[in-house]
């Protein structure tokens, strides 16, 4: 960091995520072409909700195990890192152990929350398939944990390519076994459903195996367990990455809120899936290019002297913000149509099915301004080793969602016939 430039830096992270981002949408297409809107990519989107949430919460770049990695690491003597990552990697790697018991032992219940998929024969198919592939990808649990704190001590020694290019790996993951499979019959929802837990399990393997290299050759500690709990470093990360999850989980847990309400609308998970890719493939180039340089930044900068600077840096987040989300969301919502006829219209993927995404990318479009210039100012309330304040803020949010939810999904005749 020291050696590099804040626009360097963003240059990095940017080829880096664009190229991870189009193989991402590679992932996406081949997935719509080969089923669609179908019961195999529905039932999914339902059971990909943990993993998934998991891997973006806790693997994610950004997320609270990268910024607390960092924003403490970038501080420490370079001696006391492999003791400090391989302490931590011990602890959130038992509990995370626990965690994919338990979601392999619960799937059928968890599976069970989303109501909607029982009130018809093909919510109960959507269902049953759910459950299998929630148990296949159960172990992303583990997996999510181990990859945001690998990426976050990268990070920390000035390595910003590995994390920001290996989400292209999981895609590749999933477009091969999807390729493979749309080689024989496409017929049967099940193995289709298998196809594409497996798929992404072994991308997520991917993701953590490539970084175990890099992190040996630059120091960083080796897969090992280690405990030394009450080292002062492991403790600083530990005051800071229980509140920074629980907070970053609330925002997260909106997506549980909206699946709860969409499954009384069938299609509509697997609707939601296309139209949030399209959204997070630009919000996530900008968010890297944004918060990977300037959080180690924001770390350095909170000792009351450096007060003027801080807060410069967090005027030029929020303004670089508007300047490159404000012009996106518009370009979204005024050409919702013609880019998801141009990006999913093809194979299984109808005329009726990019109208019923569009309509749901257009509401994510009004989103994304806010979206990141929140992620900006939750990361100045980490460096400051604040987690209390966002996750008030964050449970504030899930109970409006409700509200909203509650008060606007239509339960009438869905949009796109099955």
């Amino acid at each position: 960091m020291k050696n590099r430039s804040l626009l360097g830096i963003a240059g990095i992270v940017a080829v880096a995520t664009l190229l991870s981002k189009v193989m991402g949408l590679v992932r996406q297409v081949t997935i719509a072409w080969a089923f669609g809107v179908g019961a195999a990519v529905d039932a999914y989107n339902y059971a990909y909700v943990i993993p998934g949430f998991l891997l973006i919460l806790l693997g994610g770049i950004n997320g609270p195990f990268h910024s607390a990695i960092v924003s403490v690491i970038s501080r420490r003597p370079k001696s006391e890192v492999p003791v400090i990552i391989e302490t931590v990697n011990t602890i959130v790697g038992l509990c995370l152990i626990a965690l994919t018991v338990l979601l392999v032992w619960f799937a059928e219940p968890i599976t069970s929350l989303w109501q909607g998929l029982t009130v018809s024969d093909v919510g109960l198919i959507t269902k049953a398939i759910a459950v299998e592939q929630l148990q296949i990808m159960a172990p992303m649990a583990l997996l999510a944990g181990l990859i945001g704190i690998g990426f976050g001590a990268l990070n920390a020694s000035d390595q910003y390519w590995l994390p920001s290019i290996s989400p292209l790996f999981s895609s590749v993951a999933v477009v091969v076994a999807v390729g493979i499979f749309a080689l024989g019959d496409r017929s049967d929802p099940w193995q289709g459903g298998r196809v594409l837990a497996w798929g992404t399990l072994v991308g997520a393997l991917l993701q953590w195996l490539v970084q175990i290299p890099a992190q040996i050759r630059s120091g960083l500690g080796s897969p090992r367990l280690r405990w030394q709990v009450r080292h002062p470093g492991v403790q600083e990360i530990l005051s800071i990455l229980v509140p920074a999850t629980l907070s970053s989980g609330l925002l997260y847990i909106n997506v549980n809120v909206d699946l709860f309400f969409a499954a009384y609308i069938p299609q509509a998970a697997a609707a939601l899936g296309y139209a949030q890719l399209l959204v997070q493939t630009p919000l996530g180039l900008v968010s890297n290019m944004l918060l990977v340089p300037l959080m180690p930044t924001l770390s350095r900068l909170t000792d009351p002297a450096h007060a003027p600077e801080l807060k410069e840096r967090i005027r030029q987040g929020l303004i670089v913000t508007a300047l490159t989300m404000l012009p996106l969301s518009a370009l979204i919502i005024a050409l919702a149509d013609p880019i998801v006829t141009l990006v999913y219209q093809r194979g299984e993927f109808t005329a009726e099915a990019s109208h019923f995404v569009a309509s749901i990318l257009i509401g994510y479009g009004v989103g994304m301004f806010v979206y990141l210039g929140r992620d900006v100012l939750v990361r100045v309330f980490y460096a400051l080793g604040d987690g209390d304040t966002p996750f008030r803020l964050s449970l504030l949010g899930v109970g409006l969602n409700v509200l909203f939810d509650w008060l606007w999904v239509d339960n009438s005749e869905p949009p796109v016939s099955p």
